[in-house]
């Protein structure tokens, strides 16, 4: 069964698709804005091992192809050491999912987020972290969530969410905002010399901001989640 919502963020409009590809995965979720389209699969063992940890493995993979460029023959092979961009986004997307996890569950889980195509307006990786919340709602993987991120600049003493690549040139914060219905649980960014009620302003506006994503994770999970795992807390 294919299902589609979309909401509004920061003056765009954000497409949320599960249904249609990656069907074998424990759960998908194709994420979209403007041009830019990112699809992310988790999977898991269905067995739990007591290993002490949770084996989770994230990886975001950034293509030539997704801007529309081919490489020659010298710089084909593209898969390998992924780039600083892919290894920092990927602990982005890990710092605020892991603690939501509950205590006992241990089964190796492996999430990736590949963006498809990037109009080279917005940062795929705002959209790679949605949509790894989503993945995880929609799965039968036990998660307490969800979670949404957005990212804040701080443009001519306007908030500006999600703004584009040419406005954070002008932008005097970049902040990238992770949290829950009622928390924030990741800040990760860069700000120049300023107020601290300023700051701490940005992360209040982007946890506003992304509630309406709360909101899509809920209503996908309601209609098309598959039923949660049992875990047995140590």
């Amino acid at each position: 069964m294919i299902k589609t919502v979309a909401t509004e963020i920061g003056g765009r409009t954000l497409v949320f698709e599960t249904g249609k590809m990656a069907k074998q995965a424990n759960g998908s979720v194709v994420v979209s804005s403007g041009e830019t389209m990112v699809l992310v699969t988790v999977v898991a063992e269905t067995e739990s091992k007591d290993l002490g940890f949770l084996p989770l493995t994230i990886e975001y993979q950034e293509r030539m192809y997704a801007a529309g460029r081919i490489p020659g023959s010298y710089f084909r092979r593209e898969i390998g050491r992924p780039s600083e961009k892919e290894v920092l986004t990927c602990r982005m997307i890990d710092r605020p999912l892991r603690p939501l996890f509950p205590n006992g569950y241990s089964s190796e889980t492996q999430l990736i987020a590949t963006v498809f195509s990037a109009d080279q307006d917005l940062d795929p990786d705002i959209l790679a972290m949605n949509g790894a919340s989503t993945a995880l709602m929609l799965s039968d993987i036990p998660f307490a969530g969800p979670i949404a991120a957005a990212r804040v600049g701080y443009i001519d003493g306007q908030y500006v969410l999600n703004p584009s690549k040419t406005q954070l040139e002008k932008s005097q914060i970049s902040l990238v905002v992770a949290g829950t219905r009622s928390a924030v649980v990741m800040v990760e960014g860069r700000a120049g010399e300023m107020d601290e009620d300023v700051v701490l302003e940005a992360i209040f506006f982007a946890h506003a901001g992304i509630q309406p994503l709360i909101d899509l994770q809920l209503q996908l999970r309601e209609e098309v989640g598959k039923a949660k795992r049992e875990v047995v807390a140590p």
